[in-house]
């Protein structure tokens, strides 16, 4: 089937037409948190982010706030086939959860009403922004510091329908409910109001959005996971939730988040050297200016948002070549897949030795966070060897993978990535098969987490946050990870490589074959298809003679 003939069949679909009703049956109030509810922000003053082109962009395609940030994943949240084919199965799994996920890959959808979308054409041109300028800019730090703060934010946290957050993260965002925009520069000229606001410079702001803990599943006190009771709100801290993402508590417990590390230029943009928060990394600085008749600066922060999207973006540009999607602009989604794919280049080094006769593959992980990080499916680093012969013949390889199966050797070589499962009591409720599972909604172990960790790792940290080692050994302070090769007896060089993927083989045929709701599992595949299947970036390369 073409992805044109499930465009016309998708209507038929979406909806929940198919569904036989989630297996869980979650309510609204399990996914209950602090933040703006739907309908608590007035989105009168709102502004779509097609508005903020006309001053911030078309002046320096590669620095402009607009332009750069319209090539982001950030810009094509609500864009994304992945998001929309693992939001499917994850409707299937528990039912309401939908705003859980919406609220952070579609924030606007908050002041919209348009938080039960399963579809990108079912959200206005607000919502379908994504993450949308007028959002973030608008977003209040839910901890108020007095002298730090707007005074402004002060109001807004006593007026919230709810108690204010505690703690960041879970999409437990706040939104000025009348729009008026922060940032990291302070007060502007006309035509609009800009509070200077420290949040927006600290990586706080990121953990809104970048630490996701399951509401529904809380550790216990002998640290295993167990299912909540239904139809009542968790009071636990984040720490305690089963962990989805711990991208921002990686990073608060990292030597960046505390005091910062000096990496030579490797993160920063143009003069930088010590980088400490998010912004440093993703939002990499630049001479210019952040509208048309700006302030010319050393030093504005790009909004490019990198991480390590490339193919995801890929298949936003393919999809919105078939639905016609206007807001998906071809040259700045290319530069975005350029920058994620330069940024995949800096979040390694591959150092390579021969210890007691065997080869020793040292990968270095150089970001603020594990390697890799963010959401836990599908996502995988490995390192492959090629060993020659001397005559230049290769004679043996380890790590190996097919493009043309999509399949990749694993047994010889290490992969980082995390897998998730469901304990006997978890299968014994959802009638699920015990142990590793694609149902990431349903999780309730770690079956392994060998990524690895950044600079500044301490084991019980990271386990007392919800962020442990499982099925690896890392010494405090240890940011890299060794593989140990014995070369065949004829091998004389080795060629060594390390890959990213962002979704396997076996990922995207469990979101296939499990989807009996829509047809994003049967789109997400065909895209993949017309990809070719998720092709693995190369992160770094070196080879080294054999005794």
């Amino acid at each position: 089937m073409q992805i044109s003939t499930l465009l016309a069949v998708a209507a038929l679909l979406t909806g929940g037409g198919l569904a036989a009703g989630a297996l869980i049956p979650t309510t609204a109030e399990d996914f209950r948190l602090p933040g703006t509810r739907e309908g608590e922000a007035n989105p009168v003053p709102f502004q779509e982010s097609v508005n903020c082109a006309m001053c911030h962009a078309d002046y320096d395609l590669a620095v402009s706030p607009y332009d750069t940030w319209q090539g982001s994943l950030m810009g094509l949240a609500a864009q994304d086939p992945l998001f929309w084919a693992q939001l499917a199965t994850a409707r299937q799994d528990l039912a309401n959860v939908g705003p859980f996920c919406v609220r952070c890959h579609i924030p606007a959808a908050t002041i919209t009403g348009q938080l039960d979308a399963t579809e990108p054409g079912q959200l206005d041109y607000l919502a379908g922004d994504g993450v949308a300028c007028h959002v973030c800019h608008a977003m209040v730090d839910p901890i108020y510091k007095p002298g730090i703060s707007p005074l402004r934010d002060e109001r807004v946290l006593e007026a919230l329908m709810s108690d204010p957050p505690s703690e960041y993260g879970n999409a437990m965002f706040v939104l000025d409910p009348e729009g008026y925009r922060r940032g990291a520069r302070g007060t502007t000229q006309p035509p609009h109001v800009m509070l200077d606001s420290p949040f927006h410079r600290s990586g706080d702001f990121c953990g809104s959005c970048h630490d996701v803990g399951n509401v529904g599943v809380e550790r216990q006190a002998d640290g295993t996971y167990e299912y909540n009771v239904l139809d009542a709100p968790t009071d636990a801290p984040m720490r305690d939730l089963f962990p989805l993402e711990r991208t921002y508590t990686e990073w608060k417990l990292s030597e960046f988040a505390n005091g910062g590390v000096d990496m030579g230029g490797r993160f920063g943009g143009d003069g930088a050297s010590v980088v400490q928060t998010c912004q440093d990394c993703h939002m990499p600085r630049a001479a210019g200016r952040m509208a048309k008749l700006g302030t010319d600066r050393p030093d504005i922060a790009r909004h490019e948002f990198a991480g390590a999207s490339a193919w995801v973006l890929r298949i936003i540009m393919r999809y919105a070549q078939y639905t016609g999607e206007d807001r998906v602009n071809p040259r700045a989604v290319r530069a975005g897949i350029r920058n994620a794919e330069e940024m995949l280049a800096k979040a390694v080094s591959l150092q390579l030795f021969v210890q007691n006769g065997e080869l020793v593959t040292r990968v270095v992980n150089e970001s603020g966070h594990k390697l890799p990080t963010g959401h836990i499916e599908g996502r995988r680093v490995w390192v492959n060897v090629r060993f020659y012969d001397e005559n230049d013949a290769l004679v043996a390889e380890r790590g190996a993978y097919d493009p043309l199966r999509a399949e990749l050797w694993a047994d010889d070589t290490t992969v980082y990535e995390m897998h998730v499962g469901l304990s006997a009591s978890a299968a014994a409720a959802t009638g699920l098969p015990a142990g590793t599972t694609s149902h990431m909604a349903l999780a309730n172990s770690i079956v392994k987490d060998n990524r690895i960790p950044p600079r500044g790792f301490v084991q019980a940290a990271f386990e007392r946050a919800g962020a442990p080692v499982v099925g690896a050994d890392y010494a405090d302070g240890q940011h890299w990870h060794d593989t140990h090769f014995v070369p065949p007896t004829d091998a004389r060089r080795a060629k060594v490589a390390v890959y990213y993927q962002t979704v396997s083989r076996d990922y995207v045929e469990a979101l296939r074959e499990g989807n009996h709701t829509d047809h994003w599992g049967e789109t997400l595949f065909r895209l993949w298809v017309a990809t070719d299947k998720c092709p693995p970036i190369l992160m770094a390369a070196d080879e080294i003679l054999l005794p």
